[in-house]
């Protein structure tokens, strides 16, 4: 029989398929039972002309952020395919994943916010201030679509930002069937959300139906923005929780399952 704070619990893990696992096997510790639903299907950028371009002139840059794991993924097999990872060139990330992702690529000492897991928490480093900006050029890996706070306000601080996309993202090709039968069984619990996308892709693809059952079901996000859009979409049991895959599962541990 199956024990621990989380125990008899089917926990939505909603990443994207390539980063949901450490979450999963987190809450299969904690004696739940991770149900993987990605609401962003991630693949290649369909043009990589701006990839390509990038690559070739790489060494021109002086800082690289990455947005994503996904951006290093589909961004740095290129970028390295004809070269090595340039000396002066300095990487940055959103977040710790991405920061291992680049390290396991062999692209080390990237630097990235140590608390707030965002453009916000990027912008307030240090070495971003536009005394340090001014005339350098960035290049941002990201995805389609998506925030231009990033790199506005680096343009307005000075540099001279290329914003390069290297994949691109939908929403659930299969449908939401599959959270329908678990929701009609009784056997969905709470739903993980870490992307702002994701979840208008979650309330948008769900029938009336679905959206009732969310509106009763605990949705864990790791930000604040998430939170917000949650309520001004009518979720109101929604469950803040401390930032990255750490944070999500101290919430779900602490959550009151019996309230």
């Amino acid at each position: 029989m199956t024990t621990g704070p989380l125990a008899g619990r089917t926990i939505v893990v909603t990443r994207p398929r390539a980063q949901a696992a450490p979450l999963a096997k987190m809450i299969a510790a904690g004696g739940g039972n991770a149900l993987l639903f990605p609401l962003l299907e991630i693949a290649p950028a369909g043009d990589t002309a701006a990839l390509t371009s990038a690559a070739g002139r790489l060494a021109d840059y002086s800082l690289a952020v990455f947005v994503s794991p996904n951006a290093v993924a589909h961004a740095l097999p290129l970028l390295l395919a004809d070269r090595p990872w340039p000396a002066h060139l300095q990487p940055l990330a959103v977040g710790p994943g991405t920061v291992r992702a680049l390290a396991e690529e062999g692209v080390p000492n990237c630097l990235a916010p140590a608390e707030r897991f965002d453009s916000e928490g990027l912008l307030a480093l240090p070495e971003l201030v536009a005394e340090r900006l001014t005339g350098r050029r960035v290049a941002i890996f990201r995805g389609d679509g998506g925030r231009e706070l990033l790199a506005d306000t680096l343009r307005e601080r000075g540099a001279i930002v290329d914003c390069i996309t290297c994949y691109r993202r939908s929403g659930p090709a299969a449908g939401f069937d599959q959270l329908l039968d678990a929701w009609r069984d009784a056997r969905l619990d709470a739903i993980v959300v870490s992307s702002s996308e994701g979840l208008r892709y979650l309330v948008d693809g769900l029938s009336a139906e679905g959206r009732d059952f969310l509106r009763q079901t605990p949705l864990f996000v790791p930000h604040e923005r998430i939170a917000g859009i949650a309520r001004e979409l009518g979720l109101n049991r929604v469950e803040l929780t401390e930032a990255a895959d750490s944070g999500l599962i101290q919430g779900l541990l602490a959550y009151n399952w019996s309230a």
